[in-house]
């Protein structure tokens, strides 16, 4: 049987994207246009408040570190250290959106990649608080290790629910979102089990578990290992999918789970095992972000502080289910949040607690967007069946 076996569905009475453009080149355009949509509307609300839009976002670039990749760029030490802090953030967000993009290519919603992440981070810090006797390299593989492993148990529950009873991933992967997060109450408040006695905290990792700082001041949060992780992981997430037998099945349960069934794929397996895949990559997350950059975990981390999981939801969207799109996309959210932080953003120009409310303004419309993309694109093509002078006004 070949992959042609099982095409995608398409919809009575509507054209495949691809008869027009490429379906690659038709998800990079939509991408491309939603974002620059998102950005317009975003200027918007900056001029109404005041502002000049285009020095806001400058001021926001500037602050990403993104300028570093061009060449004579003025103070680069400056630069550099914007640029470790955006693809420090972007870290843990290519895995989380790793962790929603497999779910979604086996045709599920993975909303519970923060109850994912969150259970590693727990794993991790459980495991980096023991057994110091453990070599430093050897601890650090074992807390990921158990990370991963609990985030795809916490997956893996919402894709069996779903297997084995109908239940619907959305509801369940919610519930076990807040399931987690009083885990998490229980845990380090005290007189919980891991918590200090008179803190809702943990203790601290050993030093030995800090992922290791490449390039810049690890007293300053320089630029971990961890990225490679999460390169790695998005090599991983390819090769699965294109390159196992299990990618195929998951792709083609999402395509049509009854074509698939009829095809002789085991459907239920499949949505088991792509819910805990997902849950592995969110749990790798949770370890990355504990050992690189948090190395305990707090109470208003876990209801407050950290909605990483959460905005894995929107990287994937906007990177279209794929590693590639997911890489850029994560890029993309990592600068603004990091542009629009108080440390980075100058004030003189505009206000970072409103750049923070702007940052989340432009994630939720791309979201938005992302989700009309048939209204993109049939906008797209209308602009197509009207004179170039009637759309310029002219008579």
């Amino acid at each position: 049987m070949t992959e042609a076996a099982v095409p995608p569905p398409v919809e009575d009475g509507a054209a495949p994207v691809t008869q027009e453009v490429g379906e690659g080149e038709s998800r990079v355009l939509l991408s491309i246009a939603t974002t620059a949509l998102a950005f317009l509307i975003g200027g918007l609300v900056v001029f109404v408040t005041g502002h000049n839009p285009l020095s806001t976002y400058r001021a926001i670039f500037d602050g990403t570190g993104l300028a570093w990749l061009i060449p004579g760029v003025g103070d680069r030490s400056a630069v550099a250290s914007n640029l470790q802090q955006t693809l420090v953030y972007m870290t843990p967000l290519v895995l989380c959106g790793l962790a929603v993009a497999f779910a979604f290519r086996c045709g599920m919603f993975n909303i519970g990649g923060q109850g994912q992440y969150l259970a590693g981070a727990y794993a991790a810090v459980i495991f980096g608080t023991r057994w110091a006797g453990i070599p430093g390299a050897a601890h650090i593989v074992l807390c990921i290790v158990v990370a991963i492993l609990a985030g795809a148990i916490w997956g893996g529950i919402a894709g069996f629910l779903k297997a084995t009873t109908g239940a619907h991933e959305v509801i369940s992967t919610i519930m076990l979102n807040w399931i987690a997060v009083y885990v998490g109450s229980y845990f380090f408040e005290p007189p919980g089990p891991f918590s200090l006695p008179y803190a809702p905290i943990s203790n601290n990792i050993f030093d030995s578990l800090h992922l290791p700082v490449f390039w810049g001041d690890p007293q300053l949060q320089g630029l971990h290992i961890g990225i490679f992780v999460a390169l790695g992981a998005l090599i991983v997430f390819w090769a699965i999918l294109n390159r196992t037998t299990l990618g195929f099945e998951v792709r083609a349960v999402g395509f049509n789970p009854e074509a698939a069934r009829y095809a002789g794929i085991n459907v239920k397996r499949n949505y088991f095992l792509a819910m805990a895949i997902s849950g592995s990559f969110a749990g790798l997350a949770g370890a990355v972000d504990l050992l690189g950059v948090q190395f305990h975990m707090a109470q208003p981390n876990i209801t407050v502080i950290s909605q990483v999981g959460f905005l894995g939801i929107a990287v994937a969207l906007l990177g279209r289910n794929t590693g590639v799109g997911v890489f850029f996309s994560s890029l993309l959210f990592a600068a603004l949040a990091v542009g629009t932080a108080q440390r980075q953003l100058d004030a003189s120009i505009f206000s970072p607690q409103l750049a923070g409310h702007l940052s989340e303004i432009i994630q939720g419309l791309v979201v938005l967007f992302i989700g009309a993309d048939l209204l993109v694109l049939s906008i797209w093509r209308a602009r197509k069946k009207v004179p170039i002078k009637r759309m310029l006004g002219a008579g």
